[in-house]
């Protein structure tokens, strides 16, 4: 399920730092998220992102003028979240929590488990100040799985995560991107940008049967809304 180092295999690179945008010392992303190694894709592949679907590359102070005439929700205290609901491309699917192997590498939630996703628990529940990640399998050996249309959402759709403290955290899509895992931005995909913030990710770009998915498709969006 996780791609070593070997030469096209879509792997990532667990790197140690100092300091990781969630604030404490564990092993950063640098090179995305090898969710599957070989999945079935079928003839016409998972939907991917459209090139006016990117996230907007803008300032601190650029989001401060701009933000909206209602004021964002503030930050939510922790809370583990519990399902992923996403009403653009019907998904509804529980979360469980996953972390790091004794590799370093990001796990994902069982490859035979079509409608599951996984709560990266090392950073913030949804809803808390900073970035969230939800991570999820594209497809596996017998078809789709939870995550097979993540490409197809866009900008204004919405994510909602139920937390155990019984609160929904609504997030708005700014942005969905697909990037090569040997190039991943792990900075600007897990930064905190000092808001509550998700990231949705599942694997995407090219496909081969020898070597799997080359990229990552990512969801940017930010929490406006709980109930």
């Amino acid at each position: 399920m996780r791609a070593k180092d070997s030469p096209g295999r879509g792997s990532y690179t667990p790197v140690r730092t100092k300091r990781s945008p969630w604030g404490f010392i564990i092993l950063v992303l640098l090179i995305g998220v090898a969710l599957i190694r070989n999945g079935s894709h079928a003839e016409s592949g998972p939907p991917q992102p459209t090139s006016d679907s990117a996230a907007e590359h803008r300032s601190e102070a650029a989001h401060k003028s701009s933000a909206p005439a209602s004021p964002l929700p503030g930050p939510l205290p922790a809370s583990t979240p519990s399902r992923v609901v996403i009403p653009a491309i019907r998904i509804d699917a529980p979360l469980m929590p996953v972390g790091l192997d004794p590799e370093g590498w990001v796990d994902a939630p069982p490859a035979t488990e079509k409608n599951l996703a996984g709560w990266f628990k090392d950073a913030v529940s949804p809803g808390q100040s900073g970035t969230s990640v939800i991570v999820g399998h594209v497809d596996n050996q017998t078809g789709p799985v939870v995550f097979y249309n993540l490409g197809a959402l866009r900008k204004g759709h919405r994510v909602e995560v139920v937390r155990e403290d019984g609160r929904t955290a609504v997030f708005e899509i700014y942005g969905i991107e697909v990037f090569e895992k040997r190039n991943f931005p792990a900075d600007r995909v897990y930064g905190d940008t000092g808001r509550p913030e998700l990231r949705v990710i599942t694997c995407g770009g090219g496909f081969s049967k020898t070597n799997g998915y080359s990229g990552n498709v990512v969801v940017f969006a930010r929490m406006t809304d709980v109930r």
